[in-house]
């Protein structure tokens, strides 16, 4: 049996349901930095992954590439320039029927979606407005490979911005996020672009960004990969974070 060389950093883009095993074995190998897809663990091994990431001294981050959205970063730049957010909502409404007729998907991947999938939108969602303080979730129904199917919530984060969401996967939908300032309201539907609404008018227009690395490349993968390789964890999500964000938001949520 060969032993690889051992590299400073890995990038680990498994499928979703060998994330887990394979951040592990990345760890015990004794690889010391990590960017992993997300959600970078099932529900069941956060507890495995933690624990082995923090007896080896492993940094893992979780490529949660929305956040390096050309768009993601002129919507923080209003933000700012209005005086801050004021409040939000967001919608993770997932196509049931496509993942549904989806062979190349493992079920226990499809009875995870909401982590291995919806979490992008949730994730973003709180990354611009802040952790949540308090939440109220309420769940309902069910798509036979996930239950539930039907989500709603609200609540305060620790920046102040009021909050809610919602999610019917029963019925269409799509990811979005709206933010709202003292002088705008933030569309960002699809998240790559950005729209906006002024304060006394019912117009919604597009602004023009500069997203030419969210052309030339897969959005978000080129700046997001620039920080892991520079070690620029100020945008990153980290294994400690995502491993608390499980325990105290997604499974309040989804009500597991």
């Amino acid at each position: 049996m060969t032993t690889p060389e051992l590299p400073q950093k890995a990038i680990n883009c498994v499928r979703a349901s060998d994330l887990g095993k394979t951040n592990i074995c990345l760890s015990n190998y004794g690889v010391k930095c990590i960017l992993s897809e997300k959600p970078g663990f099932l529900p069941e091994e956060v507890e495995a992954v933690r624990n082995t990431v923090m007896k080896n001294g492993t940094t893992i981050y979780i490529a949660y590439n929305r956040r390096f959205y050309a768009s993601v970063f002129a919507a923080e730049k209003i933000i700012k320039e209005d005086g801050g957010l004021l409040s939000f909502n967001f919608e993770f409404t997932e196509w049931a029927h496509v993942i549904e007729a989806s062979t190349s998907i493992p079920e226990i991947e499809k009875n995870n979606l909401f982590i291995t999938n919806s979490t992008h939108v949730v994730d973003l969602a709180f990354f611009l407005g802040g952790e949540p303080k308090e939440m109220v979730c309420f769940q309902e129904g069910s798509v036979g490979w996930h239950t539930p199917s039907s989500f709603v919530g609200s609540g305060i984060t620790d920046n102040g911005a009021l909050f809610s969401y919602l999610a019917n996967w029963n019925a269409p939908g799509r990811w979005a996020v709206e933010l709202l300032t003292a002088k705008h309201r933030i569309y960002l539907k699809p998240m790559e672009q950005l729209q906006l609404q002024d304060k006394g008018s019912v117009k919604v227009y597009p602004l023009d960004i500069d997203d030419r690395l969210d052309r030339e490349f897969k959005p978000g993968f080129y700046l997001e990969t620039k920080a892991f390789l520079e070690e620029d964890d100020t945008r990153l999500c980290t294994i400690e974070q995502q491993a608390r964000r499980v325990d105290t938001i997604y499974r309040k949520i989804i009500g597991r």
